[in-house]
């Protein structure tokens, strides 16, 4: 009885993931988690940002954390069609740019909140 009641269950499992695939296609379930994975890369890269900043802004860990945040956000626009995705993605590019311009002026301690905010948007897109 127990082997009969896994075997179902398996068979279950199977036959919904095939009706997830079929309704959702493999490329978007790619889709979406590749842009979870990136979100969650970019999350990490703002934290660390965010504690270079506090660490007495060292503009080297400063610019570590937004040349981290560049790269995955690169990713990210390569694999998005999304409308919300792409304005999210827009403008946590143009905190970066705004973050990255001030550190060149000689701000140590740059405004970080577009970064943060915009980086807790793509989040919310790619979980969405």
């Amino acid at each position: 009885m127990r082997r009969h009641r896994t075997t179902a269950a398996a068979v279950a499992a199977g036959t919904a993931l095939a009706a997830v695939l079929t309704l959702t296609g493999c490329g978007a379930l790619d889709k979406a988690l590749d842009c979870v994975q990136t979100a969650d890369a970019i999350a990490t890269s703002v934290d660390r940002l965010t504690q270079a900043v506090g660490n007495a802004g060292d503009p080297t860990q400063i610019e570590e954390s937004l040349a981290d945040i560049d790269k995955e956000l690169a990713t990210l626009k390569d694999k998005t069609g999304d409308a919300d995705l792409s304005k999210a993605v827009d403008d946590l590019s143009k905190g970066v740019d705004e973050v990255r311009t001030a550190v060149k002026n000689g701000d140590a301690t740059p405004d970080i909140t577009p970064v943060t905010d915009a980086a807790a948007e793509v989040g919310k897109v790619c979980t969405s």
